[in-house]
């Protein structure tokens, strides 16, 4: 094993930008920076300021080196369908050249890395709900194996026409509108400076059932369960379902493990794979 896995990475800044009452989209969405950005894109990058500022590490040197995960399952999907429309009435000449990155599901994350300067491995998971969970875990062995300095995971859903109309084809009733964001780095990194220290992540797994998955993390035998509370609160989180169950766990983080699952048979389920990963209370610094 590579000496580097054995790194402890900490979670220390969680960042919401959902509507509802504490965040408007109409007139959060809006303003300079947000012209030609898609709305996944627009609430990707709401959320990373206010995720970063939590940290303490808005607008500072030591995020050139950091990471930006994504995890989206419909981010441009209303894009996508416009452009096919467009082409479908008429001709491909008709996009806009300034529609053009929208096309991609990775532009969410680029346009974070771009608005803040960060240079590190840029990726964007968009494998059902387990995503979110496997985004967190995605940074976290970044960070472990020396690619990055910290790690920047957002979940972005859009509530859109296109969306929306997906989710109500699949018996959907609610779904989110927003984005979650946590940073990501090493203990003692955070430590050095510090950092506020929210939790530690401890184990992750995935397999094809929650049982295995969940052996597969690692936990206590016994860990609390963070349950359906992203789904109840939200609706139908999707790619957004694995990091708005940390940031819920970093709220309520007390003296105990908490369990975080996503995928199939787990509440809001695609038939895809489970994931599972552990979040554990500040162990303090390495030693």
């Amino acid at each position: 094993m590579n000496a580097r896995a054995s790194v402890r990475t900490a979670i220390t800044g969680v960042g919401w930008a959902v509507a509802g009452p504490d965040f408007d989209p109409a007139t959060a969405l809006a303003g300079k920076g947000m012209r030609h950005k898609d709305r996944a894109s627009r609430f990707a990058v709401r959320v990373a300021q206010r995720t970063l500022e939590d940290a303490g590490l808005l607008d500072v040197p030591e995020l050139e080196g950091a990471a930006v995960v994504v995890s989206s399952n419909f981010g441009n999907l209303d894009p996508v369908c416009d452009s096919i429309t467009t082409i479908a009435t008429g001709r491909s000449a008709d996009i806009s050249p300034m529609r053009l990155p929208q096309l991609s599901s990775a532009v969410s994350a680029a346009w974070v890395a771009l608005n803040h300067g960060i240079r590190g491995p840029n990726l964007t998971l968009s494998n059902g709900t387990s995503s979110g969970l496997d985004a967190v875990a995605a940074a976290r062995n970044l960070i472990a194996v020396g690619r990055a300095t910290a790690a920047l995971v957002i979940g972005v859903e859009p509530d859109s026409p296109s969306v929306a109309r997906l989710h109500r084809e699949t018996a959907g009733a609610r779904w989110i509108d927003g984005a979650v964001g946590l940073v990501l780095e090493p203990v003692q990194q955070a430590a050095d400076r510090g950092a506020r220290i929210r939790a530690e992540i401890t184990g992750y797994g995935k397999a094809d059932d929650g049982p295995s998955a969940v052996r597969a993390a690692g936990g206590p035998a016994a860990p609390r369960r963070l349950g359906d509370e992203a789904t109840e609160r939200y609706g139908r989180c999707s790619g957004a379902l694995g990091v708005v169950q940390c940031a819920l766990a970093v709220e309520r983080m007390e003296d105990e493990p908490v369990l975080a699952v996503a995928g199939a048979g787990t509440g809001e389920s695609d038939g895809t794979s489970v994931s599972a990963l552990v979040l554990a209370p500040p162990l303090g610094r390495d030693t």
